[in-house]
């Protein structure tokens, strides 16, 4: 069991059989009455974000999750298959669970995947990544402007936006998280 004492962002919780991620939290004592903690919580499975409220040291169950590590095999259609490193055991798992970060996922490489009842629920990625620019326009000479950017296909579909400089075949490292172009790599 969790109290609302130890509520904080990324903390995982479950409600009426439901993982939820705690997105924000706020701690009120009015004048007259009780405590409260209005949260922001976002659902694992469907990522819908509902607000509520709980009284102060109110007690919520802790949700059965685990972390596995798993390597991506292959995408087969609109899912993706990934391999348990332990059991190499195989799950096809869709493409609306693992979300935006099936652009990072490049094949044969593994990854931490988050496993809610023994299903995957979504994949737990590093800050970020390099990947290989597979298309791009060539910067022109002169179109030098500060600032100015280009569309980029990296090797696993993902369109980024890159400066002018960068050209087909260079390694860019991306953030996760906000999918931009942090820099070059050699």
């Amino acid at each position: 069991m969790i109290s609302t004492k130890d509520f904080r962002p990324g903390l995982k919780i479950e409600i009426d059989k439901k993982p939820y991620d705690i997105v924000e939290f706020q701690h009120f004592k009015p004048g007259k009455g009780g405590a409260f903690v209005r949260t922001k919580l976002k659902n694992m499975l469907t990522g819908r974000v509902v607000d509520q409220t709980f009284r102060s040291g109110e007690k919520v169950e802790k949700p059965d999750m685990e972390t596995k590590e798993m390597q991506f095999l292959y995408k087969d259609g609109t899912a993706f298959v990934l391999m348990d490193l332990e059991s190499y055991e195989q799950m096809t798992v869709a493409a609306e669970i693992i979300g935006d970060t099936g652009g990072f996922l490049k094949e044969g490489e593994s990854n931490k995947a988050l496993l809610y009842n023994g299903e995957v629920i979504g994949m737990e990625l590093p800050a970020s990544v390099v990947l290989l620019v597979t298309q791009t326009d060539p910067g022109v000479q002169g179109d030098r402007v500060s600032g100015a950017s280009k569309p980029a296909t990296l090797e696993t579909g993902l369109v980024i936006n890159v400066p002018l400089f960068v050209n087909e075949n260079d390694k860019v490292k991306v953030d996760t998280r906000s999918k931009e172009y942090l820099g070059r790599e050699k």
